[in-house]
Parts: C-alpha cells; structure tokens; sequence
C-alpha cells in the first residue's frame, strides 16, 4: 500500500463553455480509450489522478488500472477550483450541464463517471441528468441535509448542515474564512482510521495530494466553501429518479464522518439502479487502493447500459 504512486497527467487542457466559463481538466490513458470522468475530493485539483500500485521490476509504471483497463481518464476541476471558471451562483445540476458541454465539445462518446468523496453529489448529479452512461460513487458523501440521515450524523457535521440550512450565504462566507489547503490536508488524516492514515501519509500519495489540494485553492477558498454548502444542502435532483447504472462503494474502515453515516446503504434503497459494495478491509482511500475493482466494475455496467440492459 505504501508503495503507490501517483503518476502525472499526460494531458491538460481547459474547455470553453456556453457563456464564456472554462472547465479545467487532466488525462490519463489512451486517447481512444472509454472515457471516464472523475469528480474529485474536497478542494482538489484535477492533477490527482488514480496512480499505479508496486512499480514494476523493470522501474516502470507496474500495475496501472487505467492504461491496463483502456480507460481515458478525465479528471475535472470544478468551478473555482484549480483553473475553472468560478460559477459563484452554481449548482450541482448546473455542474451537470457543464459537463454535457464539456462531453459534446470533446466528443467523448458515451462517458462514465467516478465521483469520490465530496465529488459524489456531482458525479450523481450527471447520472441523474443523463450525462454519462454509468456512473460510481466510490466514499461518496450522501445527502447529509437529507432528513432521513439526520439522527446519523455526527454532531458537528449535524450542526454545519443546519448552519447551511439557516443561512447559506453565512455558512459559504465563514467556511472561506476558515479555509486552508494544508489545515485541510491535515484534517483528512486526523479524521482517518488506521488503514487510511497509513495510505495517506506514505511519500507517494501525501505529496501529489497536498499539491493537488494546494491548486485546488489557487483562486482562494470560493470554490471549496461553494461546494461546501451544495454538498451539505438538500439536492436539487431527487437520486430515485436515475435510470443510469449505479455502484456504490465503500471501505468498512472508513472512518470519515462527511461521508455516509451508514456506508451508503440509505442511498441505496433510494436508487434503484444502485449496486452497494462495502469492501471490509478497505478504507475511504478504496479509490486507489481497490482502483481496478472500481473500475472493472464500471466498465462493465457502461457496457450494460450501451447493449440496453
């Protein structure tokens, strides 16, 4: 596990949308491969892609799920955040408007979508518009603001959601004084298990995800405290009526408490698409340490989707 790494992207580009706004974006993998989309973590670049495991005897990239898997890795920076556009009034089905821009200005054909963490409202905003074909939440935040999950949560985590609730724009502006990419970096690995702790404090990943979060911030903390409040909302989209394949997956060593208070069972039952894997050995960095599982799995619903089942 200590040995990932992190590879570079092999592509960045930023794409132009209606009314003038850019989407900043990376590449991994084969031009001509299945596209795959990746929202990303809180306030992280596009830069953080899924890496490799052990390299391989050679000194080469060793086991690389996307390369392996013919995936093109499109990893996205949200407005605000790295070199996006700001879209201070945005939502999260605005964001999925975007990115159907994006996918018909670069004729991705047929695109699914990985949304980990504070990512996952996104990613499930795009299914939930018809935007991609397929879509996983991989430690994905549930609604929060959802009053079914409202006993379950933590009590700080309880109190910001009602914050939002009483006074958005408050909640954004006090969320943005407070923002730091490092005090950030450093709140994930106080919050983690052991499992996570481990994974991600090793020199391969802590690096590339304290620089990744770093230019996440590289127009100041807008950005992050805007998806702050979305995340912790109510949806604007009901998640019952996504008619895309959904996988759900979770580490039972997850520890964070602004992900789903019950693994993503709840959500679950809401999406009648969804598959929930919850993988025991696992914590919420599954992304990467269960890449392939991840990935495999995705492809494979995609696949079920194109042929109509």
């Amino acid at each position: 596990m200590n040995d990932h790494q992190i590879q570079e992207p092999e592509r960045l580009g930023r794409t132009v949308l209606p009314g003038g706004r850019a989407l900043g974006w990376a590449e991994w993998g084969p031009e001509d491969g299945v596209p795959v989309l990746l929202c990303p973590g809180a306030a992280t670049s596009r830069r953080l892609g899924l890496g490799v495991g052990r390299p391989g005897r050679d000194g080469g990239l060793g086991d690389d799920p996307v390369a392996g898997l013919g995936i093109r890795l499109i990893c996205l920076d949200r407005p605000g955040l790295g070199v996006s556009d700001p879209a201070p009034e945005g939502t999260l089905t605005d964001f999925a408007q975007d990115v159907r821009h994006l996918v018909a200005e670069r004729r991705l054909r047929d695109p699914a979508v990985i949304g980990f963490s504070q990512g996952a409202p996104f990613a499930l905003a795009c299914a939930w518009a018809g935007a991609v074909r397929a879509a996983a939440v991989v430690s994905g935040s549930d609604e929060l603001a959802h009053p079914g999950l409202a006993g379950m949560l933590a009590a700080d985590v309880r109190a910001m959601v009602e914050a939002v609730a009483t006074d958005p724009r408050g909640a954004e502006a006090d969320v943005a004084d407070r923002a730091d990419p490092d005090v950030l970096c450093d709140l994930v690995v106080r919050l983690s298990g052991e499992t996570d702790r481990r994974f991600y404090t090793a020199p391969g990943f802590a690096r590339p995800f304290r620089r990744a979060v770093r230019e996440g911030f590289a127009q100041g903390p807008g950005g992050y405290a805007h998806d702050v409040v979305l995340t912790m909302s109510r949806w604007p989209f009901d998640p019952a009526e996504i008619t895309v394949p959904v996988d759900l997956w979770y580490g039972a060593r997850d520890t964070s408490p602004v992900h789903s208070p019950d693994l993503g069972a709840s959500l679950a039952r809401r999406i009648g698409t969804a598959r929930r894997h919850v993988v025991p050995d696992a914590g919420g960095a599954l992304l990467w340490t269960h890449a392939r599982a991840v990935l495999t799995a995705l492809l494979e619903r995609r696949g079920h989707a194109l042929a109509g089942g």
